[in-house]
């Protein structure tokens, strides 16, 4: 897929994200109830039709993570969460890669929560979807990156 694409689709999802943010603070302020149902809405997920969407999300996060992190580990980058965390002129920079190395990740897990929510909850939360999405497709890659730089720089071949 071409970079031109990937930057789209990155800057889109960006766009979601803080659309869906503002929404779903807008909601939790004003609507009673508003936090037991999202809390409720996203511990029932795991259980509901869907379900095989907990384990491909993580395994393509995890695939994108080994490629990026080998990837790092031969150029001698820094490591990835450490980075982020801790070098505020490369954070952006470094955030933006993963939003494209995740970014159709991404896309497909709000997809797939959309039609989950569109089925069970006959509704649609963009909060709660970008939640899913975030936790099931990003924090893993955002977790695995750097060891998976750290076992290739140690174990290359």
């Amino acid at each position: 897929m071409n970079s031109r694409f990937q930057k789209a689709l990155s800057n889109g999802l960006i766009a979601f994200g803080v659309v869906a943010l503002l929404m779903g603070l807008y909601a939790l302020i004003t609507e009673p109830g508003a936090l037991h149902r999202f809390w409720s809405d996203i511990v029932s997920r795991p259980d509901g039709p869907m379900s095989f969407r907990f384990l491909l999300q993580p395994v393509m996060a995890t695939l994108a993570a080994w490629k990026d992190g080998k990837r790092d580990a031969a150029t001698g980058r820094s490591p990835y969460f450490w980075t982020v965390l801790t070098d505020p002129t490369r954070r952006g920079p470094r955030l933006r890669e993963g939003g494209l190395a995740t970014g159709k990740i991404l896309a497909l897990g709000v997809l797939m929560d959309l039609i989950y929510q569109v089925i069970v909850l006959k509704h649609f939360y963009a909060m709660e979807a970008l939640v899913v999405a975030l936790v099931l497709a990003f924090v893993p890659y955002l977790l695995l990156r750097g060891p998976f730089a750290r076992i290739t720089a140690r174990h290359p071949g």
